[in-house]
């Protein structure tokens, strides 16, 4: 495999501290391999991601961390990784707050570093979950029902009216204060008193409190899209997986997942950025209802953690396919790929043994676009219009290499580092276990692990959704609006009994 041309160097840029970030080294391995001169502006010493052999440096993120709403202390901090690099590089952002910072400051970064052209603070906007919602509602977009509540009155009334338990968001995660009590990105609210708690916290929180219709998780349910686009949307690499596991267990990021190709999902990712005008990388993240609906929940301006799943045959994965672009060279046509597993070895350990494998159940076929097969990659920056959605390979197909997260045989360093932080973790655990820990302690750990109950599940649907929010578009909201599809009739507010410890799960 040659080297690229160029040898423009790579900044790989990550603000949330979080040195198990296995997304940051795939970017570092997949740029290094190829002979790139990779950097990383991450937090003191990078973490096991800091060990690899492809990593040229580690530089210092901006002192005393990152105002969002105030991106002036990146700038400085990346105008000095500027200097000590001596030329222009790619900037890859791997987080969401990074990415909507770079998107502030990039008209003033423009003679140093190479970035996707993003107008009209789009990142920000995109990860916004009230406008993701309008977006959805706008372009037909199937989304699970959505309310923004202008009180905690109509917070709790919303959701009793969803159906409770209900997921709780705030609509710009980026502000939540760091260790803030109880307050976490997304959260499942089991009593009507929970959520006009937590509406009543919305000034804390830094943005507006989010209710959505509960989707069940469970097998077949968990997809993500990642593409990677040139200006105005123009597809470089695209393909669709399949979440086999998550850590937290059915909540959680993707400790096992599959490269399925499914139309339904690649057409969803492909025309939402070919509107937007998208430039750059990006991860969508959709649950599969009852009724086999497809519903975006999140839209990532960046690459997932899981992004090397989606490497063809040659290596080729969605962060090279946009080095390639912003360094004006050809990106090849991919080949093979679909079929391939990804394994984050950590928390797919942690998953099996607190969740065990999820059982398979065979999906729901969805109809088949007109159009030719094929594998689900769209590349070629010659093509002047959108690549329909491929049919999804047959069976034999999905018998695809497995790509590890950590482990690699031509870079051991980072996979060590990692195991010996985590048994360090494991045993210091176990040393707290063993002093004893209080019992409201012991039910809330337990809590955290258990999958929460799927009330309504046998029900009958209701009008135009389902149990749980299966079925229908969505739809615009607002201050007190909601989106997604009809509702069912307002119902009186129940007793505002406490929820039970096994259904205390948060994300």
């Amino acid at each position: 495999m040659h080297a690229y041309l160029n040898h423009v160097p790579a900044v790989v840029l990550r603000l949330d501290r979080n040195p198990f970030h296995h997304g940051t080294l795939g970017a570092v391995r997949s740029l290094g391999r190829k002979g790139v001169e990779v950097h990383a502006v991450v937090e003191a010493g990078g973490g096991p991601m800091g060990r690899s052999r492809y990593l040229r440096a580690v530089h210092p993120g901006p002192a005393g961390g990152l105002d969002p709403e105030a991106p002036e202390a990146l700038l400085e901090c990346l105008t000095g990784v500027s200097e000590r690099i001596g030329r222009p590089a790619v900037l890859i952002a791997m987080d969401d707050l990074s990415a909507i910072a770079v998107s502030r400051v990039a008209p003033m970064l423009r003679e140093r570093f190479r970035i996707p052209h993003q107008p009209d603070n789009l990142p920000a906007r995109v990860a916004d979950k009230a406008e993701l919602s309008r977006l959805c509602a706008r372009w037909d977009v199937p989304h699970p029902e959505t309310v923004i509540p202008a009180s905690g009155a109509e917070a709790a009334e919303a959701a009793w009216r969803l159906g409770l338990p209900v997921i709780a968001k705030w609509s710009r995660p980026w502000l939540l204060p760091a260790g803030a009590d109880g307050l976490r990105s997304t959260m499942l609210v089991h009593t009507t008193a929970e959520a006009r708690r937590l509406y009543e916290r919305s000034a804390e929180a830094g943005s507006r409190l989010l209710l959505q219709r509960f989707l069940p998780a469970g097998p077949d349910t968990d997809w993500f899209f990642h593409g990677a686009f040139a200006r105005g949307g123009r597809p470089l690499l695209a393909g669709s997986g399949r979440k086999e596991l998550s850590w937290p267990v059915r909540t959680g990021l993707t400790a096992v997942g599959r490269w399925l190709p499914d139309p339904v999902v690649e057409e969803a990712g492909l025309r939402l950025a070919e509107r937007l005008g998208y430039q750059g990388i990006l991860d969508l993240d959709f649950r599969r209802d009852e009724l086999g609906c497809f519903r975006l929940v999140d839209f990532n301006p960046r690459p997932g953690a899981q992004f090397r799943l989606f490497a063809d045959s040659a290596g080729l994965d969605v962060v090279q396919a946009m080095y390639l672009d912003l360094t004006g060279q050809q990106v090849p046509q991919p080949s093979g790929g679909p079929g391939r597993v990804f394994i984050a070895e950590n928390y797919a350990l942690l998953a099996r043994v607190r969740g065990g494998s999820m059982p398979r159940r065979p999906a729901a076929v969805p109809a088949d676009p007109a159009g030719p097969a094929g594998a689900s990659a769209s590349s070629g920056p010659g093509a002047d219009q959108r690549p329909a959605p491929k049919r999804a390979p047959k069976r034999s197909a999905e018998r695809g290499r497995v790509e590890t997260a950590w482990f690699a045989a031509d870079d051991l360093l980072p996979f060590l580092a990692m195991l010996g932080a985590l048994l360090g973790r494991g045993a210091g655990k176990g040393v707290r276990a063993l002093r004893g820990v209080p019992e409201q302690g012991r039910r809330t750990a337990l809590a955290v692990v258990r999958a929460p109950r799927q009330r309504g599940r046998n029900q009958a649907p209701t009008g135009s959704g389902g149990a749980d929010g299966a079925g229908g578009a969505g739809g615009a909201g607002g201050a007190g609006g909601s989106t997604g599809s009809a509702a069912p009739a307002s119902r009186p507010v129940p007793p505002e009994a406490s929820a039970e410890p096994d259904e205390l799960v948060t994300r």
